[in-house]
């Protein structure tokens, strides 16, 4: 009777961790070596768990998709963000890589404290991730500080990094040059990069910092854009950080 118990209990493990293997799992079947992911498991995953945490400001479903797909596609060694703000987007990554189980740094740059911006969320800073201790939190020139923080860890592997600080188009295009000159692995997520038309009044700063740099750079990153609606993002990933994903991949 004892020995039938436990192989029942056994049967329930197995298939317990069967359904919670496939349900995170994010490479399709077939792997492949272009950018695609499940996206039957990512919405499920946006939607149970990303959702509830930190609703859909400042990121609409559509630009959750493509942070979390880029994060589970490119398996980032590093992840750089600044525009910490309230620390919706690093709550975001940290939510992601955990439940992938994606061995990703997470570092989140903002303003120093008596920087005057009118986007500086002042005490609320990083509310959203103050008390996880995997996601470490920076103050500072974004990219600089990045760059810093790149330098003095091992250097190795695939960082992504997220701009969504300062979205004047002198400022991102800094941000762009700067890091790819010292990180020739670096991918990029830019927020805020929907083009539009000058009726509508809104900065297209990043839209055209993009446009440029990929001029001085042809050739050498794919490109994908969630521009349904304001305020959009651009992901900008080296086909080398997704080559070969599908024969590393594993679900322990």
């Amino acid at each position: 009777m004892k020995k039938k118990m436990l192989r029942s209990i056994q049967k329930i493990r197995s298939r317990i961790n069967r359904r919670l293997n496939t349900e995170r799992t994010y490479l399709p079947e077939h792997g492949g070596r272009v950018f695609e992911v499940s996206m039957w498991n990512i919405s499920d995953f946006i939607v149970k768990k990303v959702i509830p945490v930190v609703g859909v400001h400042p990121f609409p479903i559509n630009e959750l998709s493509l942070m979390i797909s880029a994060v589970c596609r490119i398996r980032p060694s590093h992840i750089f963000e600044w525009g910490t703000n309230i620390g919706v987007s690093a709550r975001i990554f940290y939510e992601t890589v955990q439940y992938f189980r994606i061995d990703s740094e997470i570092h989140t740059i903002d303003l120093p404290d008596d920087e005057g911006h009118v986007e500086h969320p002042g005490q609320r800073r990083g509310a959203f991730v103050k008390a996880i201790k995997k996601v470490q939190m920076h103050q500072g020139d974004g990219a600089e500080t990045a760059l810093k923080l790149w330098n003095v860890s091992a250097r190795k592997g695939q960082p992504l990094f997220f701009l969504d600080g300062d979205h004047q188009y002198e400022t991102v295009i800094r941000e762009l040059r700067i890091i790819f000159r010292d990180v020739a692995s670096a991918n990029f997520l830019i927020h805020d990069t929907l083009y539009q038309t000058e009726e509508s009044n809104y900065n297209i700063g990043p839209f055209l910092a993009i446009e440029d740099f990929l001029k001085e750079v042809p050739d050498r990153f794919c490109r994908i854009d969630e521009h349904l609606g304001l305020p959009g993002m651009t992901l900008l990933y080296q086909k080398e950080a997704i080559s070969g994903s599908s024969v590393s991949y594993r679900i322990s």
